[in-house]
């Protein structure tokens, strides 16, 4: 029968997150994630597997906590409402973030989903996840009329994505509201109908 862990697998997810996070994955080492953890090197093999391994579930537990409870939160709110409340919340995290980390999500694209098949289907996989909740919200905008219909819902819903992305990577070298507020902004005129497609 086996033993019953000894240890809060989510506090050790936080920690590994938030090592992970901060160093990216290739500086991080094991002795890094030991002492964030305060696991064994051999409680953590066992419990996770090896590095990489650990840094797979850590990031799914990041996507959990942070991406996928944004999207629940604002499913239950009116379609435009929804994605305003989704960006203010997105631009607030990135104000607030004093290392300028930007999002875990993100950083993986860029530093280990481009050589790792795995990891760019994970990846993928949110980014089709929040591409869904945005068209979502963008098609039942433009059913109530609160959002134009001179772009398809797919056209808008990429848009946004593209705006997420960039905006999450502007947080990591120019942290600055003014040009953060500025790229969202100019996301929300599109959707409020303030440039003309033929344009």
């Amino acid at each position: 029968m086996a033993r019953p862990r000894e240890f809060d697998e989510a506090a050790v997810l936080d920690a590994a997150v938030h090592c992970f996070w901060s160093r990216g994955y290739e500086a991080t080492s094991v002795r890094d994630l030991i002492e964030s953890t305060g696991l064994t090197g051999a409680s953590i093999y066992n419990a996770f597997g090896d590095k990489r391994a650990f840094y797979r579930r850590a990031l799914a537990h990041y996507v959990q906590e942070s991406i996928a409870d944004r999207i629940r939160r604002c499913e239950g709110m009116a379609p435009r409402a929804a994605i305003d409340a989704f960006f203010a919340e997105i631009l607030k995290r990135s104000l607030s973030d004093k290392d300028h980390k930007g999002c875990m999500l993100v950083n993986a694209a860029l530093e280990v989903a481009p050589q790792d098949t795995e990891f760019k289907e994970d990846v993928a996989g949110v980014l089709n996840q929040l591409q869904s909740f945005f068209l979502g919200c963008v098609a039942a905008g433009q059913a109530d009329g609160t959002i134009t219909t001179a772009l398809t819902a797919d056209e808008l819903a990429r848009h946004l994505l593209g705006v997420l992305m960039g905006v999450r990577v502007l947080a990591r070298v120019r942290p600055e509201k003014e040009v953060l507020e500025g790229v969202i902004n100019g996301a929300f005129a599109l959707l409020d109908g303030g440039v003309d497609r033929a344009a």
